[in-house]
């Protein structure tokens, strides 16, 4: 009989391009393939270190001369809503919540397109049309939900709302979310976030990944709102402290060497560091 062993996944880096968040920044990702029998375990094991899935793909950020983006999550236990956020969610009492499986509808795309007309006409998505959205969505090799909200007070049982939602092994992973744009004036992003919370709450999961908090970045800087933020630096998850004592500054020094970033990587079965 024939024994393989599992092949360790390979690690690479992007080319530099332009940062969506900070002006005149490069970004450069460091990334590996999420696949095979063990996606889930990697996802699992990699998302606890700051990476992020997109379709078969995890990444976290590792730019030459900034340390700006760092993954952020929300502990379930440690969270209470502010005087604001309580009214976001009596603002939108009247969304019916739906978890779907990850399988993109005409409606979803629909949905998608105006949210990126209204609010993204010029970013990296704009141009996606119903197959790369079917792709982002269905692409999936781990356990993945669409999350759709309707609006009870309407006769149309179309989403006004979406998330696409990963179940992790410790939490819930908010891959992407959307709305309509006229919902703005009611925080629906905010709101997505609130009811994953609870939904976290609901399947006894203690975290809420976010994606990546930015200092310095206006698209960013909201998740800094949410008490019992935690943001993964410096090899390990800690508690956000005052958001103005963090830096967007350039430095030099601020990143090490892709060789010791992917040593100091945790795998599937290993014992974690720190």
């Amino acid at each position: 009989m024939r024994h393989t062993l599992p092949i360790a996944p390979q690690f690479y880096v992007t080319a530099p391009q332009p940062c969506p968040y900070l002006d005149g920044r490069m970004e450069r990702k460091l990334f590996t393939a999420l696949q095979g029998d063990s996606a889930s375990e990697l996802n699992d094991t990699l998302s606890k270190q700051g990476f992020r899935r997109s379709q078969n793909v995890l990444y976290r950020p590792s730019c030459s001369d900034c340390a700006a983006c760092m993954s952020a999550r929300i502990d379930v236990a440690r969270f209470q809503p502010s005087r604001s956020q309580k009214r976001i969610l009596k603002r939108n009492a009247h969304l019916k919540r739906r978890a779907t499986s990850p399988w993109a509808t005409e409606d979803q795309y629909d949905l998608f397109r105006r949210y990126l007309d209204g609010r993204h006409a010029d970013g990296g998505m704009a141009d996606m049309d119903m197959f790369e959205f079917a792709a982002m969505v269905e692409e999936t090799p781990i356990r993945s939900r669409v999350v759709e909200y309707s609006d009870l007070t309407s006769d149309n049982p179309a989403p006004v709302a979406a998330c696409l939602t990963d179940i992790l092994d410790d939490g819930l992973s908010m891959v992407y979310s959307f709305f309509e744009p006229e919902m703005e004036r009611n925080s629906p992003g905010t709101y997505l976030i609130l009811d994953h919370i609870e939904i976290a709450r609901e399947l006894g999961l203690p975290y809420v990944y976010l994606g990546y908090w930015v200092p310095g970045s206006t698209k960013m800087g909201y998740k800094a709102n949410f008490s019992g933020i935690e943001v993964f630096t410096d090899g390990r998850w800690r508690r956000l402290k005052d958001p103005k004592e963090y830096s967007s500054a350039v430095d030099p020094l601020s990143t090490e060497p892709i060789a010791e970033q992917v040593a100091k990587i945790t795998l599937p079965g290993a014992e974690p560091a720190g």
